[in-house]
């Protein structure tokens, strides 16, 4: 029978000068631990404390998306969520992507490092941790617009973010999601051709037609990646236990209706700042027309359509 300690350390019973010297032990390696920073709940403050440092994102005049922008991604929602087996009739609320990095290997002067996970979070406030910038990855010079179907790479923002890669590859028996075992999203610290990705319109009857075309912003689009040419998604109904609370899981994974159409949970919107309000994402713009009531609608509406016919008047005259 393994010896087994009834009375406290104050008791002198067996062996108590071990007991003595192991607790005395333990409180010092605690104090130590303190004085450099390294328990857990210091490491958490400092992850928050810098993470969620305000990031101002990219404003766009002309309404596209450029080489060089700082934005968020962030899936709308959907009404019911999606797995990879069925589906739930229970709505999604939108997400960001943002960086779910570990505390383990954090210390007060370092960077996030790489492999690091991601989640998708609902805060959208725009910060180091949810931020990402669009980066080139064929000599595209910043400041041009970026196409559908032609490669890119979004990197996390300098200074504690690390400026990593968002990847992503063929899932294997070592390496999946943690929780849906489908295709993993992660960071790394070198761009490749597993940090390609391109941008698709959502619409498959009209995919054709915008091929080459800018990519607006704050506009529903597919997210593909280059290699396994997966959507991104995020998955409602797998929860991940973060740091910053419940969050869910982020996939490189195709869903598809019955009509061969790409799911909710795979939409996307490249959401930039609000030009009219500083450091505020256009995700949070009031709608102009929220406060107006029906009647005054239709008088807007007819208002306009008046106007509109006296300029063509104007013209024929």
């Amino acid at each position: 029978m393994a010896y087994i300690r009834t009375y406290s350390s104050r008791v002198h019973i067996g062996n108590w000068t071990e007991d003595v010297a192991l607790e005395e032990d333990t409180l010092k390696d605690f104090l130590d631990r303190r004085e450099r920073g390294e328990l857990t709940i210091q490491k958490t403050g400092l992850l928050k404390q810098n993470i969620l440092k305000k990031v101002d994102l990219s404003v766009s005049t002309d309404g596209w998306l450029h080489f060089g922008d700082t934005v968020m991604l962030v899936n709308p929602g959907s009404e019911r969520r999606h797995s990879a087996s069925h589906q739930q009739k229970t709505p999604q609320d939108p997400a960001a992507i943002g960086i779910n990095a570990d505390v383990s290997g954090l210390s007060a002067n370092s960077s996030i490092g790489a492999p690091c996970a991601v989640s998708g979070t609902r805060t959208f406030e725009p910060s180091a941790r949810t931020a990402f910038v669009i980066t080139s990855v064929d000599g595209s010079p910043v400041g041009e617009t970026l196409k559908y179907n032609q490669r890119f790479a979004l990197r996390t923002t300098n200074g504690f973010a690390g400026g990593l890669w968002l990847e992503s590859d063929l899932k294997t028996p070592l390496k999946y999601a943690k929780m849906s075992r489908l295709q993993e999203v992660s960071l790394t610290d070198e761009p490749s051709f597993l940090s390609c990705w391109n941008v698709v319109y959502f619409d498959p009857q009209e995919r054709l037609e915008y091929e080459g075309l800018p990519v607006p912003v704050n506009t529903k689009v597919l997210i593909a990646h280059c290699k396994t040419n997966h959507c991104l998604g995020v998955l409602g109904n797998y929860v991940l236990w973060t740091s910053f609370g419940k969050e869910y899981e982020v996939v490189a994974q195709t869903f598809l209706d019955s009509h061969k159409a790409e799911c909710d949970v795979n939409h996307w919107l490249f959401v930039t700042a609000n030009p009219g309000m500083e450091s505020q994402a256009i995700l949070d713009r009031p709608d102009p027309m929220a406060n107006t009531t029906a009647t005054e609608n239709l008088e807007n509406q007819f208002t306009e359509s008046s106007d509109n016919r006296l300029a063509d008047e104007k013209q024929d005259m």
